[in-house]
């Protein structure tokens, strides 16, 4: 599927957690071919600035220690410390735009729109939605790592919040803890209302 996407000023490109711990081998959660969609999404870049759209970042940005983590009693291994290595955007990455963090205070960082506090539920907005409305944006192209977890909630959050949605292919790549979980991830994207090209 080729990334032949049309952007203008009212459509904003997030790059999501493109960052060493995902997208190199050498990361504590790889997600494999992570660097190979670094070239598509700095093609993006370079196209969505040229016709005047908005590019933003996200960015996993963990404590030491959080209920994220599995010897904290989550579900992950460590991964993308703040001011570590492994929390750095890829070094071939094209960073053109501002960032938003997620996960400063230990929360569940999946969405680039909102994080959830693993003891309390409580459900805490980032600043991407605010940084959207500002510019007048009603479109989202969303590209990143990884399509099942943060690509996927970024893109529903999206939705929900009345923004049009859709996924490069091209440019997202799955964890697949279980077989399958990535390609199930884009059809309940569709499913709500997004599109995937």
């Amino acid at each position: 599927m080729e990334c032949n996407v049309t952007y203008d000023h009212q459509t904003a490109l997030i790059v999501v957690d493109v960052q060493n711990d995902f997208a190199d081998v050498a990361g504590s959660l790889y997600v494999k071919g992570g660097e190979h969609i670094v070239p598509l999404i700095n093609a993006e870049v370079v196209n969505a600035k040229a016709a005047g759209g908005f590019v933003v970042y996200t960015r996993d940005w963990h404590p030491d220690n959080t209920p994220h983590f599995a010897k904290d009693g989550g579900v992950w291994p460590v991964h993308c410390v703040m001011n570590t290595w492994g929390a750095k955007f890829h070094p071939d990455l094209l960073v053109d735009g501002p960032e938003v963090k997620k996960g400063s205070n230990g929360e569940d960082g999946y969405s680039g729109f909102s994080m959830r506090d693993p003891e309390t539920d409580e459900v805490i907005a980032t600043g991407l939605e605010s940084m959207l409305r500002e510019r007048g944006i009603i479109r989202l192209v969303i590209a990143g790592l990884a399509t099942d977890y943060c690509v996927k909630a970024t893109a529903l959050d999206g939705l929900a919040r009345q923004f049009e949605a859709q996924l490069l292919t091209r440019a997202i790549r799955p964890v697949d803890l279980n077989p399958g979980d990535g390609l199930r991830a884009i059809d309940e994207v569709i499913a709500a209302g997004g599109s995937a090209r």
